[in-house]
């Protein structure tokens, strides 16, 4: 069996933890001494989250490039502008060469928002820096992504808290 020079996984599906799971990725790439850095598509920077303080704490490069969620958007135009920023920050950070790792954090909401078209992101990602792994987050994957991808988790939800009407806890959604 080869070792690839670097590999793009994607954590999609509706369930809870794909976020988690990539910020396990970044601790883990972290630990081996790798330069990690992670772009969040939706996520505005009002948000504290833990996983953001660790990475502060461990002196991983953050943006928090989004302005929240779409359904809160006082101006759309604004949002759409923010998520084609932060897919040229995420681009910058594929081609440099800078990063053995990169995260790109509620990516394929900007996509199927239509604010990046499918195509720029294959692109970027296949002509990406050789050595740059890449794990990608969201619901409702692309198929022309899944297709480049290396490893793909759908994540199900079974059961969820908040359907029971519990609100998200801190220290376990952020």
């Amino acid at each position: 069996m080869a070792r690839a020079e670097s590999i793009i996984l994607v954590n999609t599906g509706n369930g809870k933890g794909k976020s988690s799971a990539a910020f396990g990725v970044m601790a883990r790439g972290w630990a081996r001494n790798w330069k990690v850095g992670v772009v969040q598509f939706i996520k505005s920077g009002k948000w504290k989250t833990g996983e953001r303080k660790l990475a502060d704490h461990l002196g991983i490069e953050w943006h928090t490039l989004g302005d929240g969620f779409t359904w809160e958007s006082t101006d759309l135009d604004e949002t759409v502008s923010k998520g084609r920023h932060a897919f040229e920050v995420a681009k910058s950070m594929l081609s440099s060469g800078d990063f053995d790792l990169v995260i790109f954090d509620e990516l394929t909401y900007a996509v199927k928002y239509g604010w990046i078209e499918v195509e720029e992101v294959r692109t970027a990602l296949v002509h990406r820096n050789p050595k740059t792994n890449v794990v990608i987050t969201g619901r409702d994957c692309p198929q022309e992504i899944i297709d480049i991808s290396d490893t793909v988790t759908e994540m199900r939800k079974v059961k969820h808290a908040y359907d029971q009407g519990i609100k998200a806890k801190k220290g376990i959604e952020y």
